[in-house]
């Protein structure tokens, strides 16, 4: 149960009927999307939770593209703990060329679940990251 946060155990106590690891991989989604969807110094409690501020080295494209994976895979392996052996990917997309795209594979850390993981990122201009 540590693993999790209260609103998260308190959600699935609501949805008994979901499977456990289904529950975990949509509450590590979650987490991941407001993780990637933060840039670093917005949390005051947390000064290092998000990644960086892609405007802030867009001149350096596309030798930016190693830092945004490094501050993706830094973010991830800080504040996600149920997932272990982070591997952020850069998959260029010559169709749309505004968009960064990010394949992110990783282990589950948890008692209850093992396996790898992946999720798909899409950063759009202007900082925004969905992820699936």
């Amino acid at each position: 149960m540590a693993e999790r946060g209260l609103l998260t155990r308190l959600a699935a106590s609501n949805q008994g009927s979901l499977a456990p690891q289904a529950n975990t991989l949509g509450a590590i989604a979650e987490h991941l999307r407001a993780l990637l969807n933060t840039r670093k110094g917005e949390a005051a409690a947390a000064p290092n939770f998000g990644i960086m501020d892609f405007n802030d080295i867009i001149h350096l494209f596309p030798a930016a593209i190693p830092r945004m994976q490094q501050s993706i895979r830094t973010a991830i392996q800080e504040f996600e703990p149920r997932l272990r052996n982070v591997v952020v990917q850069h998959m260029p997309d010559e169709k749309e060329p505004t968009v960064l795209r990010f394949d992110i594979v990783a282990q589950l850390n948890l008692k209850e679940a093992r396996g790898t993981v992946r999720f798909h990122t899409e950063m759009h201009p202007g900082g925004r990251v969905n992820l699936w």
